[in-house]
């Protein structure tokens, strides 16, 4: 016997989980297929997502962050497209789209994100997302700061993903600095230098395969997800980059109240 389709969505502060009647034959069944449901993904972007200031044609990037080839995964897009970023021009588009056109549009930015066969069934927010704490005082303050819109991408959610919200080029954050001048000097020995045809570049490399390399550029901002031919870029350790290059849009205080949010929400 199959197992029907699960979906859950927020409601509130919760994920409410829909049944498969609630959701509607022609999202949970197989009425659409993949290909269809990736060329309606890909209209309803064309008309929500790529004009004006947004993610332009393909989500090669208007005035809002490019979306194509950046390694995003599936549930981090459902949930910033279903949730939006606070205080930033990314809505929620909860209500904004029909659920079938909610998951299109999730599963088409899948595509460009190098994931083939993108889950129909599971495009709200994941499951297992945990909850954060309530903020407060600095912390909130920091949160909003964080990701904030007027810095552009020289915002701290540029490079780092934090309670769901921002862009995990870097790893997580597992150790928050003591004080901003610790966070000023922080090491980043995962920062090496590449060269290409002459051109040398910081490169935070992901994978190292027999088909492909693939690294972010971290010369341009935002940083470029790049995917080389085997051997054709040359990597060694070490860089001139530091951590104070991409932290410059905020101050000492503004800092200061960006450390008081991270070790609100992360974990030692």
């Amino acid at each position: 016997m199959k197992r029907k389709p699960v979906l859950w969505r927020w409601f509130g502060s919760g994920l409410v989980r829909l049944s498969a009647a609630a959701c509607g034959l022609a999202l949970c069944g197989s009425a659409q297929n993949l290909e269809d449901m990736v060329k309606q993904g890909e209209q309803v972007f064309t008309q929500s997502c790529a004009t004006g200031y947004c993610h332009g044609v393909r989500g090669n990037a208007g005035g809002a962050p490019r979306l194509a080839a950046r390694g995003f995964e599936q549930a981090y897009i459902a949930g910033v497209v279903t949730r939006g970023i606070p205080d930033t021009g990314m809505p929620s588009f909860a209500t904004r789209l029909s659920r079938p056109d909610l998951v299109a549009v999730v599963a088409y930015v899948a595509t460009l994100n190098g994931i083939t066969d993108p889950n129909l069934g599971g495009s709200g927010p994941p499951a297992t997302a945990r909850s954060q704490p309530a903020l407060t005082g600095e912390a909130v303050r920091g949160a909003r700061l964080f990701t904030d819109a007027v810095r552009g991408f020289g915002r701290c959610s540029t490079c780092h993903e934090v309670g769901g919200f921002g862009i995990p080029v870097a790893a997580p954050i597992g150790n928050v600095p003591a004080n901003v001048a610790a966070l000023k000097v922080l090491a980043t020995p995962n920062v090496r230098t590449g060269s290409e045809a002459g051109e040398s570049m910081p490169a935070l490399v992901l994978s190292e395969g027999k088909q492909n390399t693939v690294f972010y550029d971290l010369s341009a901002t935002p940083p470029v997800l790049r995917n080389a031919a085997p051997g054709s870029v040359k990597f060694v350790d070490g860089s001139n980059w530091h951590h104070t290059s991409a932290i410059g849009a905020y101050d000492d205080a503004e800092l200061a109240a960006i450390l008081t949010f991270l070790r609100a929400v992360i974990q030692p």
